[in-house]
């Protein structure tokens, strides 16, 4: 029987789909935003659906092996208001720790922007960096946590794109270094070699077929495709930890 994932603010399935590669089933999603829930609707027909991650928990969510998520950026990303992991929309992490700590999964998966690790500084205070409240809020649940920024580019893609990604246990269960030490570059981006400009796309034969986006989804609406887009990671790197997780197995 493959292992299970749920998902909190799923967006539109890039960590998702990422385990489901690496051999995990996917039991329910939470997303607030209708056009993600559509796509999520399409390419995961079988998991269950909710909106609201503060109305869900033990009452209503499947146990499962891992729960993964990034919780909203916007009060920690330096190109956001900076008012931290309290903020309106970042303090939503709370409701995160909340789940976790009613379902007890085998593992946990935190995905967020680099700035995670940056104290914010502001006229008249610091607060510290958000990571710490991450893994004490973690460690107060009885989880222990390493983690790791993995960027895009260090697994061949041709954008930066750095994310801290935060894998946490049971401390009962005492695995130690889950993370590869070193992060293999896959295939799936070698269409983008020697790639500089639109032009060089063209007439070219090995270009990947649109998983998420496009009019091979039905859905039209451009300027949701592109937020959602923007709000997500590519699938190949959690993919990479999930193959990590399932073999601890």
């Amino acid at each position: 029987m493959s292992p299970t994932l749920g998902s909190l603010f799923s967006g539109i399935g890039g960590i998702d789909l990422g385990f489901e590669r690496a051999g995990f089933k996917t039991i329910w999603q939470v997303e607030t935003d209708s056009y993600c829930r559509k796509i999520l609707e399409r390419h995961f027909p079988n998991a269950e659906r909710f909106e609201d991650v503060r109305s869900v928990g033990k009452q209503n969510l499947k146990y499962a092996d891992v729960i993964a998520g990034g919780f909203p950026c916007q009060d920690i990303s330096i190109a956001g208001r900076r008012d931290g992991i309290g903020g309106g929309r970042s303090g939503l992490w709370r409701e995160m720790a909340r789940i976790i700590r009613e379902l007890r999964p085998k593992f946990i998966l935190v995905e967020n922007v680099a700035a995670l690790l940056n104290p914010i500084v502001r006229s008249g205070w610091v607060e510290p960096a958000a990571i710490g409240r991450i893994l004490g809020d973690l460690a107060e649940i009885g989880y222990d946590a390493e983690w790791r920024v993995i960027s895009a580019s260090d697994i061949g893609a041709p954008h930066l794109r750095e994310r801290v990604w935060i894998v946490a246990y049971n401390r009962e269960e005492r695995i130690q270094r889950l993370f590869p030490q070193e992060i293999q570059k896959v295939e799936a981006f070698s269409w983008c070699k020697n790639v500089r400009r639109v032009e060089d796309l063209r007439g070219r034969s090995d270009l990947p077929e649109p998983l998420f986006c496009g009019a091979s989804d039905g859905i039209p609406d451009w300027m949701d495709r592109i937020g959602a887009l923007g709000n997500s990671v590519i699938p190949q790197i959690p993919e990479l930890i999930a193959r990590c997780i399932y073999e601890s197995f």
